[in-house]
């Protein structure tokens, strides 16, 4: 067995690692960074602790997988997973309110037609048979196998069926997320709550494709997950895994070149002058990082897929609050903005900038570890914003001028947070790149199908052989389940060749 250098220690190239390691390589880490996680990280301020990535879980069973795989304890030894029900609260611009059950397409239904009027839970319910379909189409080719050769195939195709539309003299099938908003759901609430659910993973429902309602699906299908302690203890188990299966990690080492020797990745060049000898190399770090440690050669063929460009970025503003979480309040509301078409054009426009009144996700987890005792409440609030937002760095009080606005956007959810509010953090772009190293402080999309192949990600193959590339910035693209998926597809290709053809 071989020698494995791993760049970085995010959650897919440690999901990487510790299915190496379990195949018999020495795996040894090199993180820039003190600690493991990438995104997935962690704030603690006076006995208050908060997610400063992903606040929850979809599709648990892929690191159900890795820890079945990598040893004897199954994930819920480690971790303790708690489904979130409602999935999620909606209060939308016209003050209309929704709480969505979670994995229930009948109570999904029941409680549309209740909140919004009769019809609407069965046009929302007859949007996620449709979605089922796109999925079950794209579920393999996009989650569980290598890139194709052929990803053009995947690229030309839209795989969700739309309902043939007629518009004047002419039969249309909805082509972006919006169009099939506006066609089929037919309700500017439920529209709201479809496109959301896109700008949530920082796309544009108006030229994201049709395809991406696998993402709503994916939520409905296999439900939402909180991992009590927060998201954090998710990369804690995994890298504790690692560390059981003898993963060496070497934290404040910085990789500033990968080795070449016979035309093939060989090593890395660390930082302080040191080279570490391998055989295999994974990189689990931004095309932009990979590409300055590559010299002389291109890390991706002509032809490939490119990587994702000028994709947006979060900002989370963390609140401290006295008073314990009363009892039955949601875990997660989505606070609808009052502008959707004028938030998107912000967002998405040429120059990107901020909206006042953003489309936020508030998340009040009842979880007795994130606050110093049953008195207080921890509570995030998260919007996308645009990666280089216009004066974020050299103006500080333009974030929190913003923050100040997400504050009274979540006062919608939470009535009483101005009395309550203790102390807030900011935590912006900037944070993000220090992070991760992503430039700008960028977030990846999962990979997507249609669009012209502008929502797929490349592969986890590489123009430099025995280079591979895990997590977000590669196949199958962004999000904790992708993530994962990145790191079994890496130690697929490695362990049984370029023929691997991916989980069965």
């Amino acid at each position: 067995m071989g020698r494995i250098a791993v760049i970085g220690a995010g959650l897919g190239a440690m999901a990487a690692a510790a299915r190496l390691a379990v195949a018999g390589h020495r795996v040894t880490v090199y993180e820039r960074a003190e600690t493991y996680g990438g995104a997935v990280r962690r704030f603690e301020r006076d006995g208050f602790g908060f997610d400063t990535g992903p606040g929850l879980l979809t599709l648990p069973a892929v690191w159900r997988d890795l820890f079945v795989k990598t040893g004897k304890e199954p994930l819920e030894d480690c971790v303790e997973l708690v489904q979130v029900d409602p999935s999620s609260r909606h209060v939308f611009a016209d003050g209309t309110e929704v709480s969505l059950p979670n994995a229930s397409r009948a109570g999904v239904v029941a409680a549309l037609d209740e909140a919004l009027g009769a019809g609407a839970g069965e046009r929302w319910g007859d949007f996620l048979v449709r979605a089922r379909e796109a999925w079950d189409r794209t579920r393999r080719p996009l989650l569980e196998e290598p890139l194709w050769p052929n990803w053009s195939v995947l690229a030309e195709q839209e795989p969700y069926p739309s309902v043939p539309h007629k518009r004047l003299l002419r039969t249309r099938r909805a082509a972006t997320l919006a169009e099939v908003a506006a066609w089929e759901l037919r309700d500017e609430r439920l529209a709201a709550l479809l496109e959301s659910q896109a700008l949530a993973y920082g796309l544009d429902p108006r030229t994201a494709p049709a395809s991406a309602a696998v993402l709503p699906y994916m939520e409905h299908a296999f439900g939402t997950w909180y991992v009590r302690g927060g998201t954090r203890e998710l990369a804690r188990a995994v890298y504790e895994r690692c560390v059981a299966r003898r993963v060496e990690f070497r934290f404040g080492a910085e990789v500033t070149g990968v080795l070449e020797k016979d035309g093939r990745a060989a090593g890395v060049e660390l930082a302080d002058g040191a080279v570490a000898e391998a055989d295999f190399v994974v990189a689990g770090v931004a095309p932009e990082v990979l590409s300055r440690c590559v010299r002389g050669s291109a890390v991706r063929d002509v032809g490939e897929v490119p990587p994702q460009r000028r994709l947006p970025s979060r900002m989370t503003v963390l609140l401290a609050l006295r008073g314990g979480r009363p009892e039955g309040v949601a875990h997660r509301t989505v606070v609808h903005a009052e502008d959707r078409e004028r938030e998107l054009d912000l967002l998405f426009g040429a120059p990107a900038g901020f909206d006042g009144r953003p489309t936020l996700t508030v998340l009040r987890p009842d979880d007795p570890q994130l606050v110093p005792d049953s008195g207080h409440e921890a509570v995030a609030l998260t919007s996308v914003v645009p990666a280089r937002p216009e004066g974020s760095q050299a103006e500080p009080e333009s974030v929190e001028r913003h923050a100040e606005q997400l504050i009274a956007a979540a006062e919608r959810a939470v009535p009483d947070l101005r009395e309550r509010l203790l102390w807030h953090e900011v935590r912006t772009p900037a944070h993000i790149a220090e992070a991760t190293g992503a430039p700008d402080g960028a977030v990846p999309a999962p990979s997507l199908a249609a669009a012209d192949g502008r929502l797929l990600h490349p592969a986890n193959t590489t123009a430099v052989p025995g280079l591979f590339t895990a997590g977000g910035w590669s196949h199958p693209g962004g999000g904790l389940p992708h993530a994962g998926m990145s790191g079994a597809l890496v130690a697929g290709l490695i362990v049984e060749g370029l023929e691997f053809k991916g989980s069965q």
